[in-house]
């Protein structure tokens, strides 16, 4: 990419969203319009992160939920104002960017290991008291 383009394109990227991976659950809260009026409501949408792709304004990132049965993918872009939050709900560890082999599983075979996240003790806090 140019540097004049990633110069223009880094001034509008949004940095209120959190860091997450291909693998992590996450929960999208996108804004919709109603009806033909003014009306917007926030509706979420929860699901794993299968992966992600692109650069700068053009980055965007693929979540997969299970709903009744049938597997629902959609592609949001990462800078898009229609998003209003990001929540990463769990932290999964995976060995690949693109997990296109979800696909192909259900029930329990589509399962992804968590992250473990151990907390120093505090231990060192309590000598200082």
């Amino acid at each position: 990419m140019k540097p004049i383009i990633a110069k223009v394109q880094q001034s509008q990227l949004r940095k209120d969203h959190p860091v997450f991976r291909p693998g992590d659950t996450i929960r999208v809260h996108v804004r919709l319009k109603e009806g033909e009026g003014d009306k917007e409501r926030i509706q979420p949408f929860e699901g794993v992160v299968m992966s992600r792709r692109g650069e700068l304004l053009g980055e965007s990132f693929t979540v997969r939920r299970v709903s009744f049965g049938i597997g629902v993918e959609r592609i949001f872009p990462v800078h898009s104002p229609m998003i209003s939050t990001i929540e990463v709900v769990r932290q999964g560890r995976v060995r690949r960017a693109k997990l296109n082999y979800l696909r192909a599983r259900k029930g329990k075979a589509a399962r992804i290991k968590r992250v473990e996240t151990y907390e120093k003790p505090a231990a060192s806090s309590a000598a200082t008291e």
